[in-house]
């Protein structure tokens, strides 16, 4: 069978100008998913795999300006209709089925063979007004939500590809399929009252069998659009710009990337997505792209599995400017974390790899890592006596399982006490803090709160809400968090510091409540008399007895404070840190009334991935810390989506997007201080 599909496509002079800005970038995308030699797109757009010669790109792009403005409207207001068509031959399998959304559509996709002379016969058939006349009447009587299908095939529909700066890693595909998923459906059938053409042509094939393409084709670059968020308009910003006082501007991104040992362990978790845009080759370049159209000046990735680390990222990497310092697992994991920073922007001062895993401690008996860098910014030439205060970035991925939310803040005791470690000054305070990295825990959960407000309460609380992943509270006999969370070997005080690395606020004196001390009126130390002590008949030389009893209770206390004593408040099931941290995010879209996401499993949307930094707290309303931006100060962010949103994208990973989480990308400038 010959499948050749036209359609009418409105363009808006608006949305043309904008493809036009961008049609470099598209192009370099479809290369990578068209995946056929042989697909071929008239009159309009081309993507061709393994044709990347320059000459071609250019002809094509030439031959698209020369179309596409020469159909442009005298007035923006009126839409151009141009005519697209899209000849598919025998290797279409291999790139245009990548957006089939179940692996039955391949049983039932057109064979398709290559015959050029049927092909132009069918065009020219395809293009008469009497066909287009017949379409017309026949599209007028099918009820006005339901799907068009061709016999034997799913529904396909053909749309011009735009492009999109703002969408790095995402382009038009030309044909797509669709499934019987609501949200899909519901997307490919949506009004829109600028790009509904007044005739839809038919479309026939195999013996005028007549297909009619749904009204409105919406790209995927269009539904993965993440706007820039500029937010140096914030008064904070304004006042530091008043005052003629420079900042060092700089690109943080942190990436869950999806290792691809964990795509094959879990293929169950990605059955929607057809398995060649789960291909470790397909998905390499698309990540590529995306983190080099970003261009971050710190890169913080996880579940980057180690041989695709050593043999092709960091050697990427290096060649695009970076210095790449790795972390894998422990135990038999394949994967683990990375930090990379631009070596003409930044200059190492410390590295501390942290691991979890401590043996014989039940809250601690997990592989995951994380890495702490502190960092110098290199200041441009010409700026004078200047300097700027040095910067500590920490990347992790705390373990994932919703019932362990014991492990989960553990672990997350643990990074902050090394952040704790290297951020701090000789002064006691401590240097900027970017926290990077994919907890595993949703916003406004006890851990979240726990990062963000500097303290939590969990004795009593059932270990699966730490976390907040899910809710078993219907469960029987749930685990729960007892104080201490750990023992007093580990090392680390109830305020996530190293003991090692505390000091008594003054020295040589230690404080001691009264009911602590009445505790001991009875040991041995106090009950014996001090030679030097004047012996006065009825005051001094009356000698204290204790009971059997009351020497064991007193025994006790000592030996109980002597192993705690270090740990303060966790005996109260109360744990704190200083660092004053907040999000970069809002976890919230008030233009959409919808909650962000950054990853879709199961078709599920969550917030699991997050970038802190370090702010100055204003107030404390209704337990929730507010901030303001201080030395370090936010100046803008890469927006994020709605589950709704990526329900229509087929969710995560797409053919656009190529791991099952989306990039958090912020700005960040650093106040730049005379010496």
């Amino acid at each position: 069978m010959i499948g050749t599909v036209l359609c009418y496509v409105l363009l808006p002079a608006a949305r043309l100008l904008q493809a036009l800005r961008d049609a470099f970038f598209t192009y370099r995308k479809n290369v990578l998913l068209a995946k056929s030699p042989s697909t071929q797109i008239e009159g309009v757009f081309a993507a061709t795999r393994g044709r990347s010669v320059p000459e071609e790109q250019e002809a094509l792009f030439q031959q698209w300006l020369e179309e596409g403005v020469g159909n442009l409207p005298a007035s923006e207001s009126v839409p151009t209709v141009r005519k697209v068509s899209l000849t598919l031959t025998s290797d279409w399998l291999e790139g245009s089925e990548l957006l089939m959304t179940s692996l039955s559509d391949l049983n039932t996709s057109p064979e398709v063979t290559r015959c050029a002379d049927q092909q132009h016969s069918e065009l020219n058939a395809l293009a008469s007004s009497e066909l287009r006349d017949h379409a017309v009447a026949e599209l007028a009587r099918l009820p006005s939500e339901e799907t068009v299908t061709v016999a034997g095939s799913a529904p396909w529909t053909a749309v011009v590809p735009q492009t999109d700066h703002q969408t790095a890693g995402c382009a038009g595909i030309n044909v797509e399929g669709l499934n019987d998923d609501p949200a899909v459906l519901a997307w490919s059938l949506a009004c829109d009252a600028e790009t509904v053409p007044p005739v839809l042509p038919a479309q026939p094939i195999q013996d005028a069998v007549p297909f009619y393409p749904v009204s409105t084709e919406v790209p995927y670059h269009e539904i993965l659009w993440r706007d820039w968020e500029d937010l140096s308009v914030q008064p904070c910003v304004l006042e530091q710009v008043s005052k003629n006082t420079p900042l060092f501007e700089f690109r943080v991104m942190s990436y869950n990337i999806l290792a691809q040992d964990l795509v094959e362990q879990g293929l169950d978790l990605y059955v929607h997505c057809h398995p060649d845009i789960l291909n470790w080759n397909y998905r390499l370049p698309n990540l590529l792209q995306e983190i080099q159209h970003w261009d971050p000046d710190v890169l913080c990735l996880q579940e980057v599995q180690e041989n695709h680390y050593w043999e092709q990222l960091e050697p990427t990497f290096k060649e695009m400017g970076f210095a790449c310092f790795y972390k894998r697992r422990t135990g038999t994991k394949t994967d683990g974390c990375a930090v990379c920073y631009k070596h003409s922007r930044f200059q190492l001062i410390s590295l501390s790899p942290i691991e979890y895993f401590r043996p014989g401690l039940d809250v601690l008996n997990r592989d995951n890592v994380g890495l702490v860098l502190l960092l110098q910014p290199v200041l441009p030439e010409g700026l004078g006596l200047k300097a700027v205060s040095p910067l500590c970035v920490a990347n992790t991925h705390v373990l994932f399982n919703p019932r362990r939310g014991d492990i989960k803040l553990a672990q997350v005791a643990l990074l902050l006490a090394e952040i704790d470690k290297i951020a701090r000054t000789t002064e006691g305070s401590y240097y900027p803090v970017i926290l990077c990295g994919d907890l595993n825990s949703v916003p406004d959960s006890p851990l979240y709160k726990f990062i963000r407000n500097g303290e939590i309460s969990y004795h009593g609380m059932p270990a699966w809400k730490v976390s907040g992943q899910e809710d078993f509270s219907q469960q029987l006999h749930s685990r729960k968090l007892l104080a201490p969370l750990w023992p007093s070997s580990l090392g680390v005080t109830d305020k996530c510091q190293y003991v090692t690395l505390c000091q008594p606020k003054k020295p040589g004196r230690r404080e001691y409540s009264r009911d602590f001390l009445l505790q001991f009126r009875f040991c041995d130390v106090a009950c014996e008399r001090p030679q030097q002590l004047v012996l006065l008949e009825g005051v001094t030389d009356a000698k204290p007895v204790a009971s059997a009893r009351e020497h064991s209770a007193v025994a006790a206390v000592l030996k109980r404070h002597n192993s705690l004593s270090f740990l303060g408040k966790q005996c109260s099931g109360v744990i704190q840190h200083g660092l004053n941290l907040t999000s970069v995010y809002s976890h919230f879209l008030p233009q959409r009334g919808r909650p962000e996401v950054t990853t879709m499993p199961m078709g599920l949307g969550a917030t699991v991935d997050y970038i802190f930094y370090s702010a100055e707290p204003v107030e404390n309303k209704a337990g929730r810390r507010l901030y303001k931006d201080g030395a370090l100060k936010l100046l803008g962010r890469l927006s994020l989506l709605s589950e709704d949103v990526l329900l229509m994208a087929n969710g995560l990973p797409n053919p656009f997007c190529s791991s099952d989480h989306l990039c958090l990308l912020a700005s960040f400038g650093l106040e730049i201080s005379s010496l």
